[in-house]
């Protein structure tokens, strides 16, 4: 291994360029990272090839367990640090010192190798010689002749084990060229396997570790002379392409000819290397053996999303099957209706009336409207109705020991805070609400059971199909359960359009409210969203109303009509906090990057050389700026698209700052939060945002530009989102065709399945069943794959596969279908007994 290592590090110094080196020995550790191997030392400069003429030089880069006063040899190049000057940014290093007998005996005297004095370092030097660490290593033995006491022999063997193999890992990883996160989530995966794992397969780095893209994995196995015709290679890149098509385009499944002819792109772009497409059909059925996909008519899905289209039906029906904890009569529930309505000082119209008896009536219950329809009228009614029902009190502090009968809950902070405020009710996240505590990208973690009577989601528009499996798998039989959203609104950022599915099935009770009831102040911004979601613009669109206007501009204007409307709202009262900018896209001239630091410049200036500031990824950080989070931590209870405000910036030369680090302090609604320099990449400045990012919110100020730029971005549902986050004021500006693209190009459904599993598992439509899936789903993948390997080879369109024969992931429960349609060996067991015999005597 360390001759491998020692070839990469070689091939690094013979490349074309001269290599820039530094040797010294480490004078002081000025910063290690928590969760990485990045470090930052200062080195007392021995030998150099560089333009230096100091003593000394900070060096950064990843490094393993780095020893004080230890002589080092780095390579790599200057960089001059905006804050801290000339750093030399190593890419490797070697350990430099035990190369002398002097250096050998103080390193194993050293504190590494407790029990070890000066007099016995000098003898295992003296006995072995100068390469007496080599020895050691490749034989233990070795040690016999010098005594040493056992327990002092096994602490020096393996404590040279260790360093010598994190050492080399860390020497190995730099070569590969991965950053300080990626090559600590890589070691913390393999640990002392690292190394083996990348040289025999690197693209199982792609299925490992996040972060780790095909084209990094396929650098290094072309630098290993991997075959580009590898079956490891070609497994990644169809993984790669399943993956991208769910997280771009949200879709549960593709389908065979664009994701063989993707793949091939991928794999013949990436090397240059001409490849068979009925091999990588081959590996897709591979993929399909090993339960990583599954392949269903034309369709082929990862394993996870397949399996939680499926369980969400079984879930669903099980919550539709069970029996109610109590059946209220239909005029003890008007009676409660009328006497909620009293008590709220409401008069609820027929719409509503009926809205509020069904859904109190329904196990599982769908609600969905536009703006101003009274969604937050009727949950507030249900709340009030499920207590006056049930006879429970409202007084949260009455419930102390036990379980809060009703679980309000959002996809989001800021959508959990709104829900909280309009029934006075706690309410959380999803996520919160689940017990999900660990990172995004850690380990997934069961969801605890849910306690209660009355589960209301809201903002569902916006919940995932991996969510929304996990959310019902926690729901217990005997829970009312309703699902509040826009239907209109755009669909959630992860995989699925779970509502818009849910919606298309008549079995699952469900309203839509379609009744206009705010219109303050003769609200001009409702109508107009009520006028795109139903495909055109008003007439008066371009004429500017008290609550919303148009300005035209050109995509080069944006930004300076956005910086006269800002500071125009600045000057009369408006805050940073209810100004909010949306747009489309992040890059170009009228883009989130530009818009966030034109609109800080106005609220929170830089005031002078002195103020603390920090600088990351291109932005500037200000305390009193407004951040946007945009990942799940659960970790410490702020998720993706929370927005909160820098309170605090802690420079590492602070006198006071006892972590000696760069550090952030965001609050949030709910806590504050403290940001290593390594977490700064889960925040942006949060003036202008992406439309996504802003559901589940709403601002008192809207800005909303619109440009042909946006061309790819501009579709209906975005449109309507944006409108819809306005709570008083609405400012349009940029191109009126634009907009009028957007209204006009209705966005295309997701390719989902949840509707035909919900057809399929709830209303009993018939399914082929077999005994044997994982059989079924290879046999189905393989015929799927062959068909469009050869279409993709000949570039002709592909033909739909034969059906798949595969019902499900529980086909092997007993269940009345398989026993009617006679697909289940009656010889379970026992012999004589067939399946009927176990099923309940009446159906």
């Amino acid at each position: 291994m360390a001759g491998v290592q020692e070839n990469l590090f070689n091939d690094q110094q013979n490349g074309a360029m001269t290599t820039h080196f530094v040797v010294g020995k480490v004078a002081a550790v000025f910063f290690s990272s928590n969760d990485s191997f990045y470090k930052v030392l200062l080195v007392k400069v021995s030998e150099q090839n560089i333009d230096w003429h100091e003593d000394e030089i900070v060096v950064t880069g990843n490094f393993a367990d780095i020893q004080e006063e230890t002589t080092y040899r780095f390579t790599g190049r200057t960089v001059r640090h905006p804050k801290y000057g000339v750093q030399f940014q190593a890419d490797n290093y070697q350990n430099q010192t035990p190369t002398s007998r002097s250096g050998l005996i103080a390193y194993l005297s050293g504190s590494d190798f407790p029990g070890l004095g000066k007099q016995t370092a000098t003898r295992i030097v003296d006995t072995l010689g100068e390469d007496a660490i080599d020895k050691i290593l490749a034989d233990p033995k070795v040690l016999k002749p010098i005594g040493l006491r056992k327990g002092v022999q096994q602490t020096l063997i393996d404590t040279l084990r260790v360093n010598n193999g994190l050492e080399q890992t860390i020497i190995g990883l730099n070569a590969y060229g991965f950053g300080s996160r990626l090559a600590a989530a890589i070691y913390a995966k393999y640990q002392a396997d690292t190394l083996n794992v990348i040289q025999e397969n690197p693209y199982q780095l792609v299925e490992d570790i996040k972060g780790v893209g095909f084209k990094k994995a396929d650098q290094i196995a072309a630098q290993l002379k991997i075959d580009p015709q590898a079956d490891s290679r070609l497994r990644a890149a169809l993984l790669t392409e399943i993956n991208e098509v769910c997280s771009q385009n949200g879709d549960t499944y593709t389908t065979a000819k664009p994701l063989l002819a993707a793949t091939l792109r991928l794999l013949e772009d990436a090397r240059h290397v001409q490849v068979d497409p009925q091999k990588i059909a081959d590996q897709l059925v591979e993929l399909a053996k090993q339960n990583k996909v599954v392949g269903d008519d034309n369709r082929i899905y990862l394993r996870d999303l397949y399996e939680a289209e499926w369980r969400i039906a079984e879930h669903l029906k099980r919550l539709l099957d069970a029996d109610a904890d109590t059946d209220f009569k239909p005029r003890a529930i008007d009676s409660a209706i009328e006497h909620v309505a009293k008590a709220s000082h409401l008069t609820y119209d027929d719409s509503q009336t009926t809205a509020l008896r069904e859904a109190i009536s329904a196990h599982v219950f769908l609600l969905t409207g536009g703006p101003g329809t009274g969604k937050t009228t009727i949950i507030r009614g249900l709340v009030a109705l499920f207590a006056e029902l049930h006879d429970v009190s409202l007084d949260i502090n009455q419930y102390k020991d036990k379980p809060f009968p009703i679980l309000l809950a959002a996809p989001t902070g800021r959508a959990a805070k709104r829900m909280a405020e309009t029934t006075n009710l706690p309410a959380s996240t999803i996520h919160r609400l689940l017990g999900l505590t660990g990172r995004e990208d850690g380990p997934e973690q069961p969801a605890k059971d849910l306690e209660g009577g009355l589960l209301i989601i809201d903002e569902m528009s916006m919940v995932d199909t991996k969510l929304f499996e996990l959310l019902l798998q926690a729901v217990p039989s005997h829970m009312q359960v309703i699902l509040v959203g826009d239907k209109d609104q755009l669909p959630s950022v992860g995989a699925g359009q779970v509502f818009h599915d849910l919606l298309q099935m008549p079995d699952l009770p469900q309203i839509e409210l379609d009744t206009i009831y705010r219109q303050d102040d003769h609200s001009s911004i409702i109508p107009l969203a009520h006028a795109i979601k139903d495909g055109h613009l008003p007439d008066d669109f371009m004429i500017n109303q008290p609550d919303r206007s148009f300005i035209a501009c050109n995509a080069f204007q944006v930004n300076h009509i956005v910086e006269q409307v800002v500071s125009k709202a600045k000057q009369k009262g408006f805050t940073a906090d209810q100004v909010q900018i949306l747009a489309p896209m992040y890059r170009g001239a009228a883009g989130i990057d530009q818009l966030n630091t034109t609109v800080q410049n106005i609220f929170n200036p830089l005031k002078s050389a002195q103020q603390k500031h920090l600088t990351y990824n291109g932005q500037d950080f200000r305390v009193g700026d407004k951040v946007l989070h945009l990942v799940n931590s659960p970790e410490d209870n702020v998720f993706n698209g929370d927005i909160g405000k820098v309170v605090g910036i802690d420079l590492a030369k602070d006198p006071h700052n006892e972590s000696k680090k760069d550090q952030l302090t965001i609050a949030f609604d709910q806590n504050e939060v403290t940001y290593q320099r390594s977490d700064w990449n889960r925040l942006t400045l949060a003036y202008s945002m992406s439309i996504h990012k802003s559901q589940g919110s709403q601002f008192k100020m809207v800005i909303l530009p619109m440009v042909p730029q946006f061309s790819r971005m501009l579709q209906r549902n975005l449109l309507y989102t944006a409108v819809t986050r306005a709570e008083e004021m609405l400012i349009m500006l940029g191109e009126s065709q634009a907009f009028e693209r957007s209204v006009t190009n209705e966005s295309v459904n997701r390719q989902t399945t949840l509707t035909k599993r919900l057809r399929q598992v709830i209303s009993g439509e018939t399914a082929v069943v077999t005994t044997d899936s994982d059989t079924s789903a290879a046999e189905s993948t393989a015929t799927v794959a062959s068909t469009a390997a050869t279409k993709v080879a000949a570039n002709e369109p592909v033909a739909e596969a034969a059906k798949s024969t595969d019902p499900g992931p529980h086909r092997h429960v007993l269940t009345t279908e398989l026993v009617t349609m006679g697909t289940v060996d009656p010889m379970i067991g026992m012999s004589g007994i067939k399946p009927q015999d176990f099923m309940p005597a009446a159906h």
